[in-house]
């Protein structure tokens, strides 16, 4: 790649003036570059879903028409957020998006909004629940650098977190407990964070401390009882007849 000859490739021009030196952010975006990787690395989002934005979600894939009303609906809802977000964040409410239906296309609304957040310059971060006790679980261990008062503040701290497939882990006291300094935490500092789920909330293996905080700062979005995943794969794996 062609060094930047006014910045040699360090992303400040500097110059002088009435005698002082200055720098400048040099025109060639070296910098907004490098820190838009930054939030991209720490977001973590999966390869699949790198490139998903809000326009992406679509309601071909959904066969019946109450599942596409209510997908139309939800990403209205979604663009409404988004248009609407310095506000939103000051009041550190997120979205609930739920459906027993696995494959319903929950988190790849989660990740359009992720990625959405990501271009307006804001630091997200993205984990499903069990990735979150896995890492905890990891620190554990003598041999880790991690550590989990590190792991469980990169968590706490970020300004946007996704919580994917919240629910599916085995419920137990020590989980309860891990998701509970998150959730608290992040309740206590107006953080947002958003989830994915296959349980209502009325249905979640988790005791009302962490519930009823999600509840109150939480949108709560219904997703069809439908399987995109299946409608999809069934298309993209019939093959196509020769003319």
């Amino acid at each position: 790649m062609q060094i930047c000859p006014k910045c040699n490739g360090r992303g400040w021009e500097v110059f002088t003036k009435d005698g002082y030196e200055y720098a400048k952010e040099c025109s060639c975006g070296i910098i907004k570059r490098e820190v838009n990787e930054s939030r991209l690395r720490f977001a973590n989002i999966p390869e699949t879903y790198k490139d998903v934005r809000l326009k992406d979600i679509t309601t071909r894939y959904y066969t019946k028409q109450e599942s596409q009303k209510v997908i139309k609906a939800a990403c209205e809802f979604v663009k409404w957020y988004l248009d609407n977000l310095n506000k939103i964040t000051e009041q550190g409410k997120g979205i609930y998006l739920w459906s027993e239906t696995k494959g319903s296309g929950k988190t790849m609304l989660a990740v359009a909004i992720s990625n959405e957040l990501i271009t307006k310059g804001k630091f997200v971060k993205f984990a499903t629940s069990l990735d979150i006790l896995d890492e905890i679980r990891a620190t554990y261990n003598k041999d880790s650098e991690e550590n989990e008062s590190k792991l469980l503040n990169d968590l706490v701290n970020t300004d946007y977190l996704v919580i994917d497939d919240f629910g599916t882990e085995r419920s137990s006291e020590w989980a309860g407990e891990k998701f509970y300094q998150i959730v608290n935490k992040r309740y206590i500092n107006k953080k947002v964070t958003f989830y994915t789920s296959n349980y209502d909330l009325k249905t979640l293996k988790y005791d009302d401390r962490i519930v009823s905080r999600m509840r109150e700062r939480t949108y709560t979005i219904h997703f069809p009882e439908e399987s995109v995943r299946e409608f999809k794969a069934r298309v993209e794996n019939t093959p196509k007849k020769s003319t």
